[in-house]
């Protein structure tokens, strides 16, 4: 009984083998599609982490500084989307 329950896991490992090739073959547009969203999320990390230095930021340079910075990421984020 154990044999046969083995025989289809190992079934079910090569019918999904066979559903993944077909997604295997848009590789090229995937991979260039998963590096632009690592980057989005980088830039979204960086913005938020400004954000909050902005949220508690005193001196009016400082907060300028952090202000353009997150324009920059803003426009950064709104370019790659």
């Amino acid at each position: 009984m154990a044999r046969g329950w083995e025989s289809k896991d190992v079934e079910a490992q090569v019918e999904s083998r066979e559903v993944a090739k077909p997604s295997s073959e848009r590789d090229p547009k995937s991979a260039e599609h998963q590096l632009r969203e690592q980057n989005i999320q980088q830039l979204q990390l960086s913005r938020t982490r400004i954000a909050n230095d902005l949220a508690t930021a005193t001196h009016p340079n400082h907060r300028k500084s952090l202000e353009a910075a997150l324009a920059h990421l803003d426009k950064k984020i709104a370019d790659l989307s």
